[in-house]
């Protein structure tokens, strides 16, 4: 199976702390769903497995039509085969949600919504310079279940600057009592090219201590745990058989197309990516030159991102796979590197896989570190 992604780069206003790329010139949508079009068509046989995934992410794909999300979903029909499609996810903002609009999404083969609400707290909301208050989130969650959304996840952000244990402790109560299939909960980070990290190296703002981001996190699962959510991947939650069939497909080595700027691809043997620019983008596949970066993966790297990716996952990492798919050296260097986390219960070894023990969760970058084959 295989995955398509859609990056939409638009956004009303930028949030400080965002470093994905996007743009403020919606005036230009018109032209770059036309653009976006092309593309699909131009890499219609990139992919030779049938698609089971779709996903439009961005930027703010809920600032797009009906009538422009209608148009992509007709040359995605025109192009692909779309028969074996599960799952179509839409991400949007809260105040894009309003009645007629989701209305018409309905109209469409989305079946998914993914809501970007990240707190509950006016004051942080306002200081992400997010549009939305939290009375317009909770609004935009009732109104997409309202018309008949049954899979909806939402996006929350912890770690925010003077932020309390007891606020996020509110955060996540609220976002049960929504009661939503699937919840991301991602702590802040500072990205070097953000206005974030300038607010940070001025002295603006502090960042949360260690302690206080190991109590959000621990709180943030045993809560969740509780509601009868699943943690089946570090930074995700579901509840039964609601887990992002999409972003699983990133973590377990499934196909993807990604169109559009700074879309990335991959097909098992080498990873692309189109250019971060909408302009450049435009104009490379209006010439049929489309602007983009290849790297092919060597072994290492494959082992490197087969680590990396599940290891993040509940399921852990398959060391049978791992000797099969890339010899017993790496075999032999993951057993050697997994030995002293298993001694110190922070992974464990079963039936052959080799996973995070809920100790391990809390050091999971440093372990991963850890079982990379450096050369």
């Amino acid at each position: 199976m295989a995955g398509i992604y859609l990056h939409i780069p638009f956004c009303k206003s930028r949030c400080i702390y965002c470093d994905f790329y996007s743009t403020l010139k919606t005036n230009s949508i018109e032209s770059y769903i036309t653009t976006l079009s092309e593309e699909l068509k131009q890499r219609k046989d990139y992919l030779q497995d049938p698609i089971e995934t779709i996903y439009l992410g961005g930027g703010t794909p809920s600032l797009l039509s009906y009538e422009q999300l209608e148009l992509l979903f007709k040359n995605l029909d025109k192009h692909y085969n779309l028969s074996a499609v599960k799952e179509v996810t839409l991400e949007a903002n809260p105040d894009d949600l309003t009645q007629d609009y989701l209305n018409e999404l309905k109209k469409l083969p989305i079946n998914r919504l993914s809501i970007g609400i990240q707190s509950f707290h006016d004051n942080h909301l306002k200081k992400l310079h997010r549009r939305h208050t939290a009375q317009k989130a909770i609004e935009a969650v009732y109104k997409s279940q309202d018309v008949g959304f049954d899979n909806i996840s939402i996006d929350l952000i912890y770690g925010l600057p003077n932020e309390t244990l007891e606020e996020w402790k509110e955060d996540i109560q609220q976002a049960i009592n929504l009661n939503i299939q699937h919840i991301s909960a991602y702590h802040l980070i500072y990205e070097k090219s953000t206005p974030l990290f300038q607010l940070l190296t001025s002295g603006k703002i502090k960042e949360v201590n260690e302690e206080l981001s190991l109590d959000f996190f621990s709180l943030l699962i045993d809560e969740l745990n509780g509601a009868g959510f699943e943690h089946y991947e570090i930074s995700n939650f579901s509840k039964p058989s609601y887990q992002s069939q999409h972003n699983s497909s990133y973590w377990n080595g499934t196909h993807y197309l990604g169109c559009g700027p700074s879309a990335h691809s991959f097909n098992g043997t080498s990873r692309e990516w189109n250019i971060a620019s909408l302009t450049q983008y435009i104009k490379g596949i209006k010439n049929q030159n489309r602007l983009f970066q290849t790297e092919h993966l060597d072994t290492t790297t494959q082992y490197n991102e087969y680590v990396i990716t599940s290891i993040r996952r509940s399921k852990g990492a398959d060391l049978k796979h791992i000797k099969k798919a890339f010899g017993v050296k790496y075999y032999n260097y993951i057993l050697k590197y997994a030995t002293p986390h298993i001694k110190n219960n922070t992974l464990e070894v079963k039936n052959d896989i080799l996973k995070l023990t809920k100790d391990g969760i809390f050091i999971s970058d440093g372990i991963m570190s850890d079982l990379l084959f450096i050369i």
